[in-house]
């Protein structure tokens, strides 16, 4: 196992910058994900840990080595990409020790590394199957189990379920879960899946336009954005946020008005705000008991039902003049989250409340977040 290290790290590419500045500590033996959208630096980043790319500016460091400049190999890293690059010749044992045979290792030493690798990814009476007769998630633990018998310091996995179905994605996790467990190693995972980085992190770093928006437990991250951004990437379905501003009483917008304390938290009269609130803290006001501490009550219109088994999302108009965006989110717009055998129809007037421990401020000018719960 070992600590990794990045410095200052930056990233361009002519006038690209793919990483900026970035600083981040990743302990020994954690899971740590880096997750965000499509172009934000992750696979930049894992890239500069593997040795695949060299940094502009900054130092990698794993352990007490530092490894800015030193090849892939010389890293003590096993990396497991998204596709999943089998010999296709090759029956599975020969995949798994392909690598070792290449170093020379003695055969003994080969045979006792193979056989924990593949006990490890539950490969037992696979060995002599040849890649096109294994299913995708079979394939996936064969790559995984070859990354494992070099014992690294610190295993690197790029978007390794991104190909697979749903099911297999799901099942993929609990084995990356136990094989950390088990391992007792640093993995540092690289991901745009927000319900991977929530369910097998034991923390996430989330990145955006190439800089670390905030690096904390993944509950953490939920229930205490740094950011709008934050706020908004995790959490699926998304925050719902209502522009404003603060007023002697509070905060103010078109549809919604939200007592507080301005001055409690900071906040300057008329400052710009934005208020957040997830669709999981929003209750019909007949079952208002249900909220911690529930606000005042809001009147709103049904738009659409979308019933999705163990729940019901329900998207709201807050005036009967709002046009419904197409994603529904849109201002005047409330997503909320119910029970699935709640009752209710398209067109139905209703009254809503939030729960107040729930409910986030956020500086629209900065994006940082003031408070997650008003008093």
């Amino acid at each position: 196992m070992a600590s990794v290290t990045l410095d200052n790290i930056t990233k361009r590419y002519e006038d690209t910058v793919a990483v900026n500045d970035m600083n981040l500590e990743i302990r020994d033996g954690e899971f740590l994900t880096l997750v965000g959208p499509s172009g934000c630096g992750k696979s930049t980043t894992m890239e500069t840990v593997a040795g695949l790319t060299i940094p502009t500016e900054g130092s990698v460091h794993i352990g007490d080595r530092e490894v800015t400049d030193l090849p892939p190999k010389d890293r003590g890293i096993s990396m497991v990409f998204q596709n999943i690059a089998l010999f296709p010749h090759m029956d599975v044992y020969d995949n798994i020790s392909f690598g070792l045979r290449l170093r020379k290792y003695d055969q003994t030493e080969i045979e006792e590394r193979v056989e924990r690798a593949a006990d490890v990814v539950q490969l037992e009476g696979m060995m002599d199957r040849m890649p096109e007769e294994m299913s995708g998630g079979q394939r996936q633990r064969v790559a995984i189990a070859r990354a494992i018998v070099r014992e690294p310091e610190v295993f690197l996995m790029d978007e390794p379920l991104a190909n697979l179905d749903a099911e297999l994605r799901v099942h993929m996790r609990t084995q990356l879960q136990r094989l950390h467990r088990e391992l007792d190693t640093t993995i540092v995972y690289v991901t745009h899946d927000q319900a991977q980085a929530m369910t097998m992190s034991d923390r996430v770093a989330v990145i955006d336009g190439g800089a670390l928006q905030q690096v904390a437990p993944p509950l953490t991250c939920y229930n205490e954005p740094d950011n709008l951004f934050v706020a908004g990437f995790i959490g699926s379905p998304a925050m719902n946020f209502m522009e404003g501003a603060a007023t002697d009483d509070g905060f103010e917008s078109r549809y919604v008005d939200v007592p507080f304390d301005p001055a409690e938290n900071g906040i300057e009269p008329d400052q710009s705000l934005t208020v957040g609130v997830r669709p999981e803290d929003v209750y019909l006001e007949r079952d208002q008991e249900l909220a911690a501490e529930p606000s005042r009550t809001y009147d709103a219109i049904v738009d659409v039902l979308e019933p999705m088994g163990d729940e019901m999302f329900v998207y709201l108009l807050l005036d009967e003049d709002v046009e419904a965006s197409a994603e529904g989110r849109g201002a005047g717009q409330l997503l909320v989250s119910l029970d699935p055998d709640t009752v209710i129809g398209e067109g139905e007037e209703i009254e809503v409340v939030f729960d107040r421990s729930n409910i986030h401020v956020f500086d629209s000018d900065t994006g940082e977040a003031i408070t997650h719960r008003l008093r």
